[in-house]
């Protein structure tokens, strides 16, 4: 197999398996935005607007359980090229839940073909990590019109019976409650936790994650039955529908992306790139920020 570009941390990271940010790693900066919302489908959605209007529209996708405040450290460097956009899928963040627990990837993928469709997004790029990635693949796959390049970051394109049946039983578990909110930060912790982020990075997305409840106690803002109605899909046959640019963009020290995959995946779409970002574990854009913007604007610039 060809090499691959890699792209690492600066300054350099640990490499063990339970990573901590080495002393004096800067700390990023998180993008300035604006709140807004868009009725889709009967629902009230949220997302982030970095800014810039009249640039090429940038569409980020959060994972399960986040939000789109995942995409807050890296939003400063894509807004020179790109309007960027940040989307709170139904179900978490700001976004309204979904009354009948409708929480399927094709669900999810048409909703961000009607957000497209009522921005007006026209040749845009569409970047999705973990879970969001597996809706931004469904979404490219059955709704191409709009979409000029697509971004697919550390998603599992198949994730076994074992995998699908433990998130069903978390997401049927009642979710864990602090006294206050305070509590809840301090104990703000990723999933899966292997990351290197720095903990100003944690603090900033707990405290946009925290929920008040309505007993007064204190959890995460987004509903449990995204888990509890995990289905199981496999993502490797819409490879063979992708016909535009596409990168996959895996964690350094993720097992997500196996060598193997993406051999499965140029062989569908031969057009598909691989870019390997150093230092980072599954969340990619919390853990180098910067080495995954490199990797991304490099692919984007080969393709404008």
């Amino acid at each position: 197999m060809a090499k691959y570009p890699h792209f690492p941390p600066q300054p350099k990271e640990c490499m063990s398996a339970k990573t901590k940010p080495q002393p004096g790693t800067p700390v990023p900066q998180a993008a300035p935005y604006q709140d807004r919302s868009i009725d889709v489908a009967g629902l009230k959605l949220h997302y982030q607007d970095y800014g810039t209007a009249g640039k090429t529209p940038l569409v980020c996708v959060h994972g399960g359980a986040a939000s789109g405040h995942w995409f807050d450290f890296v939003a400063p460097d894509f807004r020179a090229e790109h309007h960027v956009l940040a989307l709170d899928q139904r179900g978490h963040g700001d976004s309204q839940w979904a009354p009948t627990a409708d929480y399927t990837y094709e669900r999810y993928a048409a909703d961000i073909d009607e957000f497209a469709s009522k921005l007006n997004l026209r040749d845009f790029v569409l970047i999705g990590h973990s879970m969001g990635g597996a809706v931004a693949l469904t979404y490219a796959a059955l709704h191409p019109g709009r979409l000029a390049r697509l971004v697919i970051v550390d998603t599992t394109l198949h994730m076994t019976p074992d995998r699908i049946a433990k998130l069903r039983e978390v997401g049927t578990r009642p979710g864990r409650t602090y006294a206050t909110r305070e509590e809840f930060i301090t104990r703000f912790r990723l999933r899966p936790a292997d990351s290197s982020a720095l903990p100003e990075v944690l603090q900033h997305l707990a405290n946009y994650a925290a929920q008040k409840n309505p007993d007064g106690s204190w959890g995460h803002k987004f509903d449990r039955d995204v888990y509890a109605v995990r289905e199981s899909v496999d993502g490797l046959p819409h490879w063979n529908h992708i016909k535009v640019p596409a990168l996959l963009v895996k964690g350094g020290r993720s097992a997500r992306i196996t060598p193997e995959i993406v051999a499965e995946v140029q062989k569908r779409a031969p057009q598909v790139e691989f870019a390997e970002v150093e230092g980072a574990d599954h969340h990619v854009t919390l853990d180098n920020p910067a080495g995954f913007t490199r990797a991304v604007n490099a692919f984007l610039a080969r393709h404008k």
